[in-house]
């Protein structure tokens, strides 16, 4: 007889200690058809192809997409048939740069309000970044394992989430948000930050061995290191390098034990470089970068993650104020990242890295339709959906959601979306997902539909 993994062990004592059934669904759960959906008359933008395909069917069964056909497709009893009068199919939206635990509360109410009232405003942003057409997230850093532990187990709607845990840092580095106050740091005893899993200090290579382990251990996919200076922590210049070469690879080394990879921030070419130099498998942001790191990141074959930041993220910090200034100097970058990236043919990546403003989530598509500026419509959401997929799959064993992801075919994880329009023609269909997107399915579940009837 097979032994048990520790999760179905744990799972099953979770499941007795609430008296629930295994399948049990919190209350407001979509309804599920018992045999599953069938889209009928859809034109399908696969997640990789420049133009739609042929008027078709598309069958889905629990959780995957179980077949496509431009015949119409006959489906025995108990299957939901949605009318799709020759809109658009598509897989579900992803963002490979997100803070779920980051979006709506302000930088003090992240580090010293409640922490109840913090995951309960979480679970409200997830919802909404579900029904805006986000179907997955890569979590870049923040105490998100029990969010996504919530969603996953149906208490709350939300994406799928690929967690980092607590964002590495050193001390003064991005991600650093104690005080003066706390200087110097006593042995053995953890600042606020540290306490609630937003982000850990890392001093030597031995400790950002045990800080990477310890994320992995929680649930992490994949591991995010601070490599050089960022935006909104109070005491870190944009051009400092951080981690040693030493304390990089140690995080490296880390992670691919665990079968996993380091993405980490870094906006300069010294960052950039001494990261590529130890193993780091992607680059979040690298908006400082120049001619030469391009080349680099293209000859590496490294992944660039990068954001079309508009000109308003500066606003979620005080005029005047240190972080202000970084925001602007980042957001000036833009362009010229862009520019090298599509020259040099990088792998990239498409995120938003929205922090601390609830009224930017809500344009969460507007960033994407941005990407319009530099590309056709067709390459802005395959990126945003088959490409992102491959970075997500670089976690191998350590993927929560094993399958394929950010595509419509054949045996992939049933995530759709259902677009009035053509979004291959008309990029901006994606800015106002209220209005254009009518189904929203994600894992086989129907979270929204508003067509007639």
């Amino acid at each position: 007889m097979a032994r048990p993994s520790r999760r179905n062990v744990l799972a099953g004592l979770s499941t007795l200690a609430l008296g629930l059934p295994p399948a049990a669904k919190a209350q407001g759960s979509p309804a599920v058809a018992t045999g599953g959906t069938v889209f009928r008359n859809v034109r399908i933008f696969d997640g990789h192809s420049g133009v739609l395909s042929a008027p078709s069917d598309v069958l889905v069964k629990g959780n995957v997409i179980d077949r496509i056909a431009t015949d119409r497709i006959g489906v025995e009893a108990g299957i939901t048939a949605i009318e799709g009068g020759g809109r658009t199919l598509m897989p579900g939206l992803t963002d490979m740069h997100w803070h779920a635990m980051l979006v709506r509360s302000t930088p003090a109410q992240s580090l010293f309000g409640n922490l109840g009232f913090n995951y309960l405003t979480a679970g409200a942003e997830a919802t909404d970044t579900l029904m805006r057409g986000f179907t997955t997230i890569r979590d870049m850093g923040g105490p998100s394992f029990g969010l996504k532990q919530a969603i996953d187990g149906g208490v709350v709607p939300g994406p799928r989430i690929y967690p980092s845990g607590a964002v590495i840092t050193v001390t003064s580095g991005h991600g650093d948000f104690r005080q003066l106050t706390d200087l110097p740091r006593k042995p053995g005893t953890l600042s606020r930050m540290e306490e609630i899993g937003g982000s850990m200090v890392a001093d030597s290579p031995g400790e950002v061995r045990m800080r990477v382990r310890e994320q992995l251990m929680q649930g992490a996919s994949q591991i995010k290191l601070t490599a050089g200076g960022g935006v909104a922590s109070p005491f870190s210049p944009l051009d400092v390098s951080t981690f040693t070469a030493d304390e990089l690879r140690a995080a490296v080394a880390a992670a691919d034990n665990w079968g996993t990879y380091v993405a980490v921030h870094a906006y300069t070419p010294a960052a950039i470089a001494r990261a590529i130099d130890v193993g780091v498998k992607c680059i979040e942001h690298g908006h400082l970068m120049d001619e030469a790191t391009a080349r680099l990141i293209a000859d590496k074959d490294i992944w660039l993650s990068t954001q079309a930041f508009p000109d308003e993220i500066a606003n979620a910090f005080p005029p005047g104020s240190f972080e202000r200034q970084k925001a602007y100097a980042v957001v000036a970058g833009t362009e010229k990242t862009f520019e090298l990236a599509k020259k040099h043919k990088l792998k990239l990546a498409f995120g938003t890295d929205i922090l601390f403003s609830a009224q930017l989530a809500t344009r969460h598509g507007e960033l994407l339709a941005k990407l319009g500026r530099w590309f056709t419509p067709a390459e802005a959401l395959t990126m945003a959906t088959g490409t992102n997929a491959k970075l997500l799959a670089m976690s191998g064993l350590r993927n929560p959601y094993p399958g394929k992801l950010g595509v419509v075919e054949p045996g992939a994880l049933a995530d759709l979306l259902l677009v009035d329009g053509n979004p291959l023609e008309n990029l901006g269909l994606v800015a106002d997902p209220r209005k254009n997107f009518v189904v929203i399915m994600k894992d086989g579940r129907i979270y929204k539909n508003t067509l007639p009837g």
